[in-house]
């Protein structure tokens, strides 16, 4: 069976990705999205089943946005694991997303294979602020999704994927 892929399209780009709509409150360069699925919607409901694969066939600058996305799940889950409640987690989910992190091009992104190189100071700005917005949104969306209404506790449904690796890459450093 192959991988999801993103079916959403883009005219504009940072280096290779895709500069989506989003809907969000945070402030970022994407456009703003029009109340229906966005590329958070698809990474959350692919990423279940996009997590098995070790290899994932680029067909768009999307799917660009959705590995990154992807990959940045898996790191909220493992900081969610030791979360206590709904509110410790939102917590640490808006500290993880404003953490000093690696865009393309620079030597410790785990994916610069596949990514472009900013081409200029500007564009790099552009595309760590894009970045940081959609770990912004992603990481609320998800706190909603992996806590159990009823216990307040992380739901085990979504923390039995903490420990997988999507495509064997993580965007953690080895050993965090």
């Amino acid at each position: 069976m192959p991988a999801y892929h993103s079916s959403l399209s883009a005219p504009t780009k940072l280096g290779n990705m895709a500069l989506l709509p989003i809907n969000t409150k945070f402030k970022g360069p994407s456009p703003p999205g029009d109340g229906g699925p966005d590329i958070i919607d698809e990474a959350l409901q692919y990423f279940k089943a996009n997590v098995f694969f070790r290899t994932y066939e680029i067909k768009s600058e999307a799917d660009r946005v959705l590995i990154y996305i992807t990959l940045y799940i898996t790191e909220c889950l493992k900081k969610l694991q030791r979360c206590t409640s709904k509110e410790a987690g939102k917590k640490d989910m808006h500290s993880l997303a404003i953490a000093n992190f690696a865009i393309p091009g620079e030597p410790m992104f785990p994916l610069n294979a596949m990514y472009q190189k900013a081409t200029s100071k500007a564009e790099a700005d552009s595309m760590r602020s894009y970045l940081t917005q959609i770990r912004q949104e992603t990481g609320k969306r998800l706190v909603e999704k992996a806590f159990d209404p009823a216990t307040d506790k992380p739901s085990k449904w979504w923390m039995c994927f903490a420990k997988r690796k999507f495509m064997e890459k993580s965007l953690s450093a080895p050993g965090q």
